[in-house]
């Protein structure tokens, strides 16, 4: 039988293990990146965790950056992302805030296709074949398209179960005011939902920045982004066995991303708790 000293140093040693499992999943593989990025290519044949005997990290940055053509695929990936993500929040929020307000049956229905993204992948054959019939195979249009298609059930999903804790009060005050219903979600709803876009702004940045796949079979070889362009180069001779060049650019490619985690953790975790949990 279970005593209360047995639950008092389980409750001090859980945030220990906790710790140490965050540590091992997500600390070795980061360690393993950054000190693989940091070693000359013969210490690099064989990856493993040891430290380079000298760090050549910003040497091997500034190779990948000159010889791998970074820059064009870096500005291939804001090209993909900022307008995939920009357009999944405004259509996102806006069709989540009418379907947390509006409780009606169809929209429930609404709400449960809108969502059903989150689980059922899309036909990437069918999704290829149409984007050729519409002409937009290959192109930038057409992959922003697919990716609005496939993450707006991420937005809808945070952002519906968000606006159902704003006070419907505080809409009705603007409409007496003679506010119209774009004019109350842009200056009213718009403002609260700051927390759970950052949340589905992070998000859907991972998903888009590091996507390769879907990036292949629609854009592959006509419009360069940095997974895209991390794979040829890996397939090419320029980096092959060059394990210190490859793991540099994950370091390159993930910086972005790192930095716009740090900034904004704290929104992340609140718009979880307040959208999801709620």
């Amino acid at each position: 039988m279970k005593t209360v000293s047995d639950s008092r140093i389980w409750s001090r040693l859980q945030p220990v293990v906790t710790t140490a499992l965050v540590l091992g999943l997500i600390g070795i593989p980061l360690w393993l990146v950054v000190v693989t990025a940091g070693k000359s290519q013969g210490e690099a044949l064989d990856p493993d965790l040891s430290l380079p005997g000298h760090w050549q990290l910003f040497a091997n940055l500034r190779e990948v950056w000159v010889q791998g053509e970074v820059p064009a695929a870096f500005f291939g990936s804001l090209l993909i992302v900022v307008p995939t993500v920009a357009g999944v929040l405004v259509f996102g929020s806006m069709a989540a805030w009418v379907l947390a307000r509006r409780t009606t049956r169809l929209n429930a229905a609404l709400y449960a296709l809108g969502i059903s993204g989150i689980v059922l992948p899309p036909a990437v054959v069918t999704v290829v074949l149409l984007l050729r019939q519409l002409g937009l195979a290959g192109s930038a249009v057409g992959m922003i398209g697919v990716y609005m298609g496939i993450y707006l059930s991420t937005v809808i999903f945070f952002v519906t179960g968000f606006v159902r804790t704003i006070p419907a009060s505080l809409e009705e005050a603007a409409q007496i005011d003679g506010a119209g219903p774009l004019t109350v979600f842009r200056r009213i709803v718009l403002p609260l939902l700051r927390p759970a876009l950052a949340t589905a702004t992070i998000l859907i940045c991972l998903y888009v920045w590091n996507d390769v796949f879907y990036a292949f079979f629609v854009v592959g070889g006509r419009l360069d982004t940095l997974p895209l362009n991390l794979f040829r180069v890996a397939s090419a001779g320029l980096y092959l066995n060059n394990w210190h060049l490859i793991f540099a650019y994950v370091v390159l490619m993930s910086l972005p991303l790192v930095v716009v985690l740090a900034v904004a953790q704290r929104k992340i975790i609140a718009g979880i708790t307040s959208g999801a949990v709620k």
